[in-house]
């Protein structure tokens, strides 16, 4: 997805009145990125949640991503990158 989708699906989904926008839902490969994160904070300009998905398996990823705008993280591997252990799940 390219940049011009990216934000013009963050507006529809601002514009349904959803709590949040995801990055990404596993299934595809990929992930959050701090780019799209940074992307998706500055068009939603708080009027929706962030949520960081996909990819996050340390602590300095989440930390990245909070700093880039997110505002929750999904993470399959929340124990071990809360213990500041590399995350090594794989669903």
């Amino acid at each position: 997805m390219n940049q011009a989708e990216k934000r013009e699906v963050t507006e529809i989904v601002i514009s349904a009145g959803a709590d949040f926008v995801k990055t990404a839902t596993g299934f595809n490969g990929g992930g959050a990125t701090v780019e799209d994160i940074e992307l998706i904070s500055n068009i939603s300009q708080g009027k929706i949640g962030v949520k960081a998905a996909e990819g996050i398996r340390t602590y300095e990823d989440a930390v990245k991503m909070i700093e880039a705008g997110a505002t929750r993280i999904g993470a399959s591997g929340a124990v071990a990158i809360i213990q500041n252990r590399k995350s090594n799940a794989n669903y």
